[in-house]
């Protein structure tokens, strides 16, 4: 069967966790850590970290549409971080850390929009999901010494205390998807 690449950039707080959870994924060609969702143009790490260019922390993800669905793919997005927070995840506060979801295709937006209010209906969370959904504008690849930062770095703290414990999760509730 023909590969059938399709790509969702996801923001989801700090890349560095959501990178490494969707690493673990089959069907995944590829993620990329970067910032989109802002106006700056060729933002770097220490701009979007001051919170003024508009972007988020985000990763693109290449995928195989054949081998994982993009409902499996938001089903995972939205299980390795919490959409209920504005602005924030966990201890990391600003709007580079949203909760947001850019799409490049109208029918990936309305599978989008048609999951997230299915999970609202089904009160999956007991607050109101407030992801932000919105077409690609443009995609800038972070600096290269966050690219696989979890796997170069599993001893630090950040990645036993933030990362290593959604892994673990995600392990448990999605072991068919996991590589």
């Amino acid at each position: 069967m023909t590969k059938r690449n399709e790509i969702i950039v996801l923001g989801g707080g700090c890349f560095w966790c959501t990178e490494a959870a969707f690493r673990m994924l089959r069907g995944v060609i590829s993620v990329t850590s970067g910032y989109a969702g802002g106006s700056a143009t060729h933002p770097t790490y220490e701009d979007v970290s001051s919170g003024s260019t508009g972007h988020a922390e985000v990763v693109m993800v290449v995928y195989d549409a054949n081998e994982i669905t993009l409902e499996e793919i938001l089903s995972v997005f939205f299980t390795v971080h919490d959409p209920t927070t504005l602005n924030r995840q966990g201890s990391d506060i600003g709007t580079q850390y949203r909760s947001i979801i850019l799409y490049s295709k109208e029918t990936e937006r309305e599978k989008i929009m048609t999951f997230m209010a299915d999970m609202e209906r089904e009160k999956i969370f007991d607050q109101p999901i407030v992801t932000e959904v919105k077409a690609l504008d443009i995609f800038y690849p972070a600096e290269s010494e966050h690219a696989r930062y979890y796997e170069r770095f599993q001893g630090k703290p950040y990645c036993q205390i933030v990362i290593a414990p959604k892994l673990v999760e995600l392990r448990k509730k999605f072991q068919k998807l996991i590589v």
